[in-house]
């Protein structure tokens, strides 16, 4: 980049997509501004020592911590989410008090600091909810059965509104289920890690349902690839699905990781979950011909290269990490 470094404010940037963003910027020369809460463990440290790193601390709940993590910033990359799709239910009022407001507070502090872009990351997987057919495309209509879905949903349109009051750009990508390097085996979603880390330490592995249901798995790569491309692509769409646009089942997610590890996966089978929809695939066309990305990692690379990286990284497969 030619002249002063633009400076990109990424919401979330200790996370598991927010650390792998956060480096990937700053190879391109970005300056970038990590938002995260105190007290939590980053995942990947090598851009610490990086000059063109900065660490805000903050809470996403509060205006002026948002305000201040804005000032004298080009681009937003929102991440945040307090809740989980399968306890989000719980608690729909704190879904939105903490998502809902605190990302429309977002937005209109980033209208105050004439913010060129927000790029923000809502769920595939959720907005949907049970697919009149699939592969699913983004024109298909959406009825969440879960509140994480709604208030994502809910962001999204509060994005648009923004852009046709305030001319404030956007971006929203639709993630499928990514997977991959730093992602955390012990936390509360995301099958590849948690059956990959039980299988690598010889636990049984919980399969909610007869494991037929099917997933969309994305690896953090090619995650990471369009939301380099989103922050600078004009084009005449502002939502895109990401994902790999076909499936495995949690039957076939398994075997899969059999075959990468050579270890065998002691399965243990329970009654189904109501918010979990039989099948969901995301139509990654619109994202392949507007903005020119398609996934480059198959899914046993992705998860071979996972596996590698967890056994040399094994603090990751412990308890408490």
């Amino acid at each position: 980049m030619a002249g002063k470094p633009e400076r990109c404010l990424v919401l979330g940037g200790r996370g598991f997509i927010g650390s792998h963003l956060v480096d990937a910027l700053l190879d391109l020369g970005y300056v970038v501004r990590c938002f995260d809460r105190p007290h939590v463990v980053p995942l990947g440290n090598a851009h610490l020592t990086n000059p063109n790193f900065e660490l805000h601390e903050g809470d996403f709940a509060s205006e002026t911590d948002v305000d201040e993590a804005l000032n004298g910033c080009d681009f937003c990359y929102h991440l945040v989410s307090t809740t989980l799709p399968k306890s989000s239910n719980l608690d729909p009022v704190f879904d939105i008090e903490s998502n809902v407001l605190g990302s429309v507070h977002l937005l209109t502090h980033a209208v105050k600091h004439r913010l060129k872009k927000i790029i923000f990351v809502s769920s595939g997987g959720t907005v949907y909810g049970v697919p009149k057919h699939i592969p699913i495309f983004e024109s298909h209509s959406n009825d969440p059965v879960c509140s994480y879905g709604i208030t994502k949903l809910t962001i999204e349109k509060y994005l648009g509104l923004f852009y046709q009051l305030h001319g404030l750009d956007y971006t929203i990508l639709r993630l499928a289920n990514p997977f991959g390097e730093r992602q955390r085996t012990h936390a509360s979603q995301g099958a590849v890690a948690v059956f990959l880390g039980k299988v690598l330490r010889g636990e049984s592995v919980d399969i909610w349902g007869d494991g037929s249901v099917v997933r969309d798995y994305i690896h953090i790569a090619d995650v990471v690839a369009a939301l380099l491309i989103a922050l600078k692509k004009k084009t005449g769409e502002h939502v895109f699905n990401i994902g790999a646009g076909h499936g495995q089942s949690l039957n076939e997610l398994l075997e899969a990781i059999e075959k990468v590890t050579g270890r065998h996966a002691n399965r243990h089978y329970l009654p189904g979950r109501t918010f979990d929809v039989p099948v969901n695939v995301l139509s990654i066309d619109r994202a392949r011909n507007s903005l020119g990305w398609s996934p480059k990692v198959g899914f046993e690379q992705g998860l071979g290269r996972f596996a590698e990286w967890l056994i040399r990284h094994s603090e990751y497969l412990k308890h408490g990490e």
